[in-house]
């Protein structure tokens, strides 16, 4: 029994080390074939940047390799272990493991942990790393990439708090300015409080906004007060950034969890019609890394049987597997931020149809 244990533990690491030297290894070399083709596609937005080979490394794809690494972590776990485990099973190894005494299940194990780890380097990933790189990766797109793209938003009306409306005429991303600035101040139904001003612009060193050739208009019943500052600037505090009027789609994701949460909050009282968005990307990050069990489950159903073709069937259909899970997820997300999909069933639905997929697959597998 205790030689029995000895090579179970011994079983286990092989295993553990194959599939995340697997995927470690196959990842690596997409992503620098990735990398090379993004350079390629990018070099005139480089040449034009007037940025070093430093300054690109350290703006751009200090940010646009994790970002990668976590797009494709789903298709490559489930390569990895698709390829090594029917390796195993082309080879006659799986056979004497479960003509040994060991269980199928107790087989699951070490893939388990596996995918135990990658879920939580994911999870971790999503909540404190990417937030961080993708700022550096979308700002270097926004400014140098997208810079044909339209960079401002118009007609912005907000409601900041259930006394105060703002509404901004337009509003440049590029220079965090805006123009034809109104604010009003609300006691019930009845008008407390007016400003306007011809420019708006947020100062990044006293966080704070900037009001030029104002007005402010303070209403006590029948008794009135106008201030103007024609000329002049007035620094004031309002609860709102330059990211709300964002004109850059992926500005959500350079948002922390914390922020992202407390954006949420801020949604439910202003309703400018982001909230499937944010809730969408908050959900993401908790749930989508669940990816690396469901698909290890599917990957070892299909490949612990020995089949003719060898290791090629068997990863051609994972290769197969892996896309529709991607593409599911790109039509969830679709019809969560444009058709009115829940964010929540959007995010769970694809986890959801493919770890019952995998279980299916795993009872049919052979013991």
């Amino acid at each position: 029994m205790s030689l029995l244990k000895g090579r179970i533990k011994i079983i286990d690491q092989y295993i553990i080390g194959k599939y995340l030297g697997t995927f470690i290894y196959t990842l690596a070399i997409f992503v620098i074939i990735i990398v090379v083709f993004d350079l390629s596609e990018k070099m005139d937005d480089f040449m034009k940047s007037g940025l070093s080979f430093w300054g690109i490394l350290s703006k751009y794809y200090a940010g646009s390799i994790p970002f990668y690494v976590n797009m494709l972590s789903p298709l490559i776990n489930f390569i990895a272990v698709i390829f090594f485990t029917a390796k195993m099973a082309d080879q006659t190894e799986i056979v004497p493991i479960l003509s040994g005494g060991v269980s199928f299940n107790r087989f699951l194990f070490p893939y388990l942990v596996s995918a135990t780890i990658i879920f939580s380097a994911n999870l971790v990933s999503n909540l404190y790393i990417l937030p961080y790189t993708n700022t550096l990766k979308n700002s270097f797109e926004n400014t140098y990439v997208k810079r044909n793209d339209p960079s401002t938003k118009s007609n912005i009306h907000m409601k900041l708090d259930d006394k105060t409306y703002i509404y901004i005429d337009n509003f440049d991303n590029k220079t965090n300015s805006g123009y034809r600035f109104s604010l009003d101040n609300f006691n019930g139904d009845i008008l407390t409080k007016k400003i306007v001003a011809e420019n708006i612009k947020w100062d990044s060193l006293k966080r704070k906004w900037q009001l030029t050739n104002y007005s402010i208009r303070k209403i006590d019943g029948l008794k009135e007060t106008m201030i103007y500052g024609n000329g002049k600037l007035k620094d004031t505090i309002l609860d709102m950034r330059p990211d709300d009027f964002s004109a850059y789609d992926n500005i959500v994701q350079n948002l922390t969890t914390k922020e992202l949460t407390e954006k949420i909050r801020k949604e439910k009282i202003r309703g400018t019609g982001v909230m499937n968005d944010l809730q969408f990307e908050k959900y993401k990050r908790y749930l989508h890394p669940l990816s690396a069990f469901v698909l290890t489950l599917i990957g070892v159903a299909l490949s612990s049987r020995k089949v003719r073709g060898g290791v090629g069937v068997s990863l051609g259909i994972g290769i197969f597997i892996s896309f529709a899970y991607i593409v599911f997820n790109q039509f969830t997300q679709m019809f969560s931020t444009k058709g009115g999909l829940p964010p929540f069933a959007a995010v769970i639905m694809p986890t959801l149809f493919f770890g019952l997929l995998g279980f299916y697959l795993l009872r049919k597998a052979p013991k």
